[in-house]
């Protein structure tokens, strides 16, 4: 007979489980909304990437229900559960070095993706984020909109400020959304694989 203790961590673990299968599904949803900064930094890719990790997290919490309800001496389930979770943890590893390698060069990488963006589009960055331009001001910078407003005024931006210009806080919310979307996932993922203690297969 399972102990209600161990059977209430199991509950709470397994809440875990739902909770981050929804998250990730929901979040990869609301964040295809119309955001300038947000849709630069999380491509139609990641989200895609997102809604398929959410997916998996709640089709592993439903094998986790199949697997505990089963009678005690039937342990297939619990098998199940283990190769599912292996499956769920190789996933997240594999986003997280994409974004691991993404984030080595992503004052560049962001460049490419600036350099593609509508002119439109940089505008509205240039706006929000109150710099002109990518590595200076001579670098693809827009004149137009509520902050760069002449080229003198750019022309007029001190070079030594690394805010003047939009590499510094594209690639600070960059760090800031990519690292904590990864790390929040991960630990609810080290939460959720620790009912099983950590150890290896049924």
């Amino acid at each position: 007979m399972v102990s209600r203790k161990l059977m209430g961590a199991w509950a709470a673990l397994d809440f875990l489980l739902l909770a981050a299968g929804a998250v990730a599904l929901a979040l990869s949803i609301v964040w295809r909304a119309e955001n300038t900064l947000m849709n630069l930094v999380l491509t139609p890719t990641y989200l895609t990437t997102g809604i398929a990790l959410g997916i998996a997290l709640l089709a592993t919490f439903a094998i986790s229900i199949g697997a505990i309800i089963q009678k005690n001496h039937v342990t297939i389930g619990l098998v199940i559960l283990n190769y599912t979770l292996l499956l769920d943890a190789l996933g997240i590893v594999v986003i997280g070095t994409f974004i691991w390698f993404f984030t080595l060069q992503e004052r560049n990488n962001f460049h490419v993706i600036w350099s593609a963006a509508s002119r439109d589009t940089r505008i509205k960055l240039q706006d929000q984020l109150k710099c002109c331009g990518y590595f200076n001001g001579n670098d693809l910078a827009e004149i137009g909109g509520n902050f760069c407003t002449s080229q003198d005024f750019v022309n007029g931006l001190n070079n030594s400020v690394a805010t003047n210009f939009c590499v510094q806080p594209i690639t600070d919310y960059a760090d800031m959304t990519l690292n904590n979307v990864f790390t929040q996932e991960d630990e609810r993922f080290r939460k959720i694989d620790s009912k099983r203690g950590g150890r290896g297969f049924v």
